[in-house]
């Protein structure tokens, strides 16, 4: 059986390099019945954490309080540095739910396990898996179902 549209490895390799150099998750190529597809799964998304100096200690009060307050909401931008964020990998538009008459993937107080998809993101046409980093529960959402989100914008917590 002879192949009627050899694959030009070439070709292969050009695509793979517009790829890495327009930071695409993939791109596809079609011409008559032969249609190349090259991807790549997206980079894990790095949180930055802030180191702090140790400076000299402010004095003690005098009395320490009877009470524990609750701890403060965190907000959508503070929470882009807690350790169980999730953001965005790209720009784009999140969806919550894998269609407009389905439930949401996840809903704050949902457990969620390693890899459980939380959001899609779609971005040129494309609809990406947010899948969670770490075994949790989903503690606050920042974004609503059809929301254009930035690279690096906070998603989710996972505690």
């Amino acid at each position: 059986m002879a192949n009627e549209h050899p694959i030009d490895p070439e070709l292969v390799r050009e695509l793979a390099t517009l790829i890495a150099e327009t930071n695409l998750t993939e791109i596809e190529v079609e011409k008559g019945d032969l249609r190349i597809r090259v991807a790549r799964a997206p980079a894990p998304a790095q949180i930055a954490v802030p180191v702090q100096m140790p400076t000299a200690a402010p004095p003690a009060p005098a009395v320490l309080p009877v009470s524990v307050a609750e701890p403060a909401p965190i907000g959508a931008k503070s929470a882009a540095a807690h350790p169980g964020a999730v953001v965005s990998p790209m720009v784009g538009t999140v969806y919550r739910r894998p269609s407009p008459d389905a439930k949401p993937f996840v809903d704050v107080g949902s457990r969620v396990e390693a890899g459980d998809r939380v959001v899609l993101v779609e971005a040129m046409k494309t609809f990406n898996e947010i899948t969670a980093p770490r075994a949790g529960i989903v503690t606050a959402i920042f974004v609503e179902d059809g929301q254009p989100v930035e690279y690096g914008e906070p998603l989710l917590l996972i505690e």
